[in-house]
């Protein structure tokens, strides 16, 4: 079993990924911690094969966290679970070890993904010496995606982005017609979005009742 340990200060957030862990077979959730120090103490009196770690922590940022690892020896490694879309910090986080970068908000099948593929890569090492290049190659290859998830058809990638930028500017939420507004799509279109982050888990809907006393369904970002 691969023992991994959650370090994510929002405590429904942290439960999700403990759960879609649980639910990969071959992984183990080792701990859940809320803070840098809670991980870093952690590790003081017991050990993991991975962290699942988010950057922005109440007590520090996650990278700080990686390079106190590094820096007491320990070479766990790390798969950045995280709302830091900054091309800096994702450089930055490849120079402190992270083999994994998986962007807030995710669906269970990407994290799965990312799961299994680094089984695939812990799997293509064994002891001694390499026989080639194309063996490193391939074990290295394990950790990429081929192809990011196919969208359903009519829909786009870079309106998808426009619409969680959206939500996420909003914390209260949006409606299909606040996000149309903002995104420059039609309601019907920005209706759609919503309804498929929805649906995979990146966001929640929420009846709300207007002036005529009618429902509403707004929606807000799953964090």
């Amino acid at each position: 079993m691969i023992r991994v340990l959650v370090v994510e200060d929002d405590q429904v957030a942290a439960e999700a990924h403990r759960t879609y862990v649980e639910r990969v077979p071959g992984f183990a959730v080792a701990a859940v911690v809320h803070s840098g120090a809670e991980a870093l103490r952690f590790f003081d009196r017991d050990s993991a094969d991975l962290v699942l770690l988010d950057f922005y922590l109440p007590d520090t940022h996650g990278l700080a966290v990686c390079r106190a690892l590094r820096a007491a020896g320990n070479l766990v490694d790390v798969i950045a679970v995280t709302s830091a879309r900054d091309l800096a910090v994702v450089k930055a986080a490849v120079s402190v070890g992270v083999v994994q970068y998986l962007i807030k908000p995710f669906t269970f099948s990407s994290l799965r993904d990312k799961l299994e593929r680094y089984a695939e890569f812990r799997d293509s090492f064994g002891e001694g010496e390499v026989l080639g290049q194309s063996e490193v190659d391939r074990a290295l290859a394990a950790l990429r995606s081929p192809v990011a998830q196919a969208l359903p058809k009519g829909m786009s990638g870079q309106t998808l982005d426009a619409v969680v930028s959206a939500l996420r500017a909003e914390p209260d939420g949006l409606s299909a017609g606040a996000a149309a507004t903002a995104t420059g799509v039609s309601r019907v279109t920005a209706r759609r979005y919503l309804e498929y982050l929805a649906d995979n888990g990146l966001a929640r809907r929420e009846p709300r009742y207007g002036q005529v006393g009618r429902p509403e369904v707004w929606y807000r970002v799953q964090t």
